[in-house]
């Protein structure tokens, strides 16, 4: 397929971060998703660190897709990414450490998500830099939009807060610690990926109230 049949930058965004959305459309990425959404403050975090190893891999990728060869390129994406996962490691390690001990070992496991990997496959090395970018930040929105969504739900129903200070429930609020473990997450997820399957079904058919 030539370029010019492939997605132009504006649809790449807008699919990345609506129609293609990595967790609720893709089903990518679960094991952060699932793991890290316990509070707002660590959802953006794993988002933001998503975010810049899929865009610098982007870059790379886009610039050397000239030079890929197929039985390699897969190796040449995981190194890619690994680089990028190594440096903002570091970069919490060094200003973040506490949050960066809470995310654990799911930081070094970016190398592995799958959602950049798709992305470097199926778009980044068949299309331009600028495209290619324009795919990595729709994509990373997307994922962004997924993690707080699911974080914001099951943070106000644990503990009434978000970002554990600012208390959005009364002091009354009846804690869902239900909410802060595997299974609260598990029940999140399930409910937003009906609701958005329901409002795309609602959409394709022109169902109206």
């Amino acid at each position: 397929m030539t370029d010019s049949a492939l997605p132009g930058a504006a649809s790449r965004f807008r699919n990345g971060l609506l129609d293609d959305n990595p967790i609720y459309r893709q089903l990518l990425g679960m094991c952060p998703t699932l793991a890290v959404t316990a509070t707002l403050a660590g959802a953006v975090t794993m988002a933001g660190a998503t975010a810049f190893v899929m865009i610098m891999a982007s870059v790379v990728v886009a610039l050397l897709k000239n030079q890929l060869k197929g039985h390699l390129r897969i190796l040449v994406f995981t190194l890619t990414i690994a680089t990028f996962v190594t440096i903002i490691d570091r970069v919490l390690q060094a200003y973040v450490f506490e949050m960066s001990l809470r995310l654990g070992s799911y930081i070094p496991l970016i190398i592995v998500n799958c959602i950049i990997i798709c992305r470097c496959e199926v778009c980044a090395s068949q299309q331009s830099v600028g495209v290619a970018i324009s795919d990595a930040v729709g994509q990373s929105m997307g994922f962004l939009v997924g993690l707080t969504s699911i974080a914001v739900i099951r943070e106000i129903l644990a503990t009434g807060m978000i970002f554990e200070s600012v208390r959005i429930m009364p002091e009354w609020w009846p804690n869902w610690a239900v909410m802060q473990g595997p299974a609260g997450a598990f029940i999140t997820l399930g409910l937003l990926i009906g609701l958005v399957n329901w409002l795309s079904m609602r959409k394709k058919t022109g169902i109206r109230d």
